[in-house]
């Protein structure tokens, strides 16, 4: 393939690549941002993909987040290719703030006072992907099926980080909305200046014209 990388990354290199990715979080936050003003769509479009994206990050729907933000944009006829780009709003930097904001919030709106820690909230998300590992295998194999686990995971994490994630979702989705539109819209009204001041020069040059 012709952008395959000559050396695959082991896992110990990808998990460092996620936490700190080559050329820095700056430079990827850049690249982000110039790949979603040159998206070939409206910019009502596009900022209603980035609105999804932003949105979809706030919850705990990890490892359906791709999924999640393209359906959303698909549904509110944004651009699904920003969508998937605006996911980048959930990082490692990010991602505490979120997770703390939305336990705090949904504990409080079930009468639960404060929430668990955010590394008590990771640890019990780890837990579950493994106890569905176990699971999976138990199918083809003679182990037992345990879902005690998921049973109180759903009760005491995943409830009150959805709750508080749809608001805390809402409340970043909304102003990515207002403020990435008429962003866009300078970035391709000053672009489409730039283009026709070159083809005025272009022109201007040309001895035949």
């Amino acid at each position: 393939m012709v952008f395959k990388r000559r050396t695959p990354r082991n896992f110990r290199q990808s998990l460092v690549n996620f936490f700190y990715p080559g050329g820095g979080w700056g430079r990827s936050a850049s690249y982000v941002m110039h790949r979603l003003r040159r998206l070939p769509d409206t910019p009502e479009r596009v900022a209603k993909g980035i609105a999804a994206g932003v949105f979809v990050s706030c919850l705990p729907l990890f490892g359906l987040h791709f999924i999640t933000a393209a359906a959303i944009a698909w549904i509110l006829r944004g651009n699904i290719f920003a969508s998937l780009l605006a996911t980048f709003f959930g990082n490692p930097f990010t991602f505490p703030i979120i997770a703390y904001s939305a336990m705090e919030l949904g504990s409080l709106m079930l009468g639960r006072g404060h929430a668990q820690k955010v590394s008590e909230v990771m640890s019990a998300f780890g837990a579950i992907w493994a106890e569905l590992g176990r699971n999976l295998l138990a199918i083809f194999t003679a182990g037992p099926f345990r879902w005690d686990m998921l049973v109180k995971f759903g009760g005491d994490i995943f409830l009150p980080y959805m709750l508080g994630g749809l608001i805390i979702g809402v409340i970043c989705a909304v102003p990515a909305y207002l403020l990435s539109l008429p962003v866009i819209r300078a970035y391709r009204a000053l672009r489409m200046k730039r283009l026709q001041e070159r083809f005025a020069q272009a022109r201007r040059k040309d001895p035949r014209g």
